[in-house]
């Protein structure tokens, strides 16, 4: 009968500590997905919301940069960014087409135009030091 009750206080626990694993990987996962992605659609996803804030960086950025100059400058600055998104996003693209089909496809793009993205803020920044001197 003890050995009985022994099998039934382990069964119990291991119930307990698969329960608490499962638990607590859905803490995880609801507070944020990206912390520790699982998947190759999450991993996806976080580059992807990676790759968005740092554009929205890049153009809070660009704005002050923009209010810093005059009417010529402000023209030059948007002729060279249009420039520049457009060779950011069609490198990418090849960048990531060598994936075509693939499932990491999105987040090899999205790391690209990420990383790019991030740069490019740092070399804005340099712009508005280099005005502010």
């Amino acid at each position: 009968m003890p050995e009985i009750l022994l099998r039934a206080a382990l069964i119990l626990l291991l119930l307990f500590v698969i329960a608490s694993g499962v638990a607590s990987g859905q803490r995880r996962k609801k507070s944020d997905p990206c912390a520790s992605p699982l998947s190759q659609f999450e991993m996806n996803q976080c580059a992807g919301k990676a790759f968005r804030a740092a554009d929205a960086a890049m153009n809070q950025v660009y704005r002050r940069l923009v209010s810093m100059l005059d009417e010529d400058e402000k023209a030059q600055l948007k002729e060279a960014q249009t420039a520049w998104l457009k060779y950011r996003d069609i490198n990418c693209e090849f960048v990531a087409d060598q994936y075509k089909g693939g499932s990491i496809r999105p987040l090899i793009e999205a790391t690209c135009l990420g990383d790019m993205t991030k740069r490019r803020t740092t070399e804005l920044k340099t712009q508005i030091k280099e005005r502010t001197l």
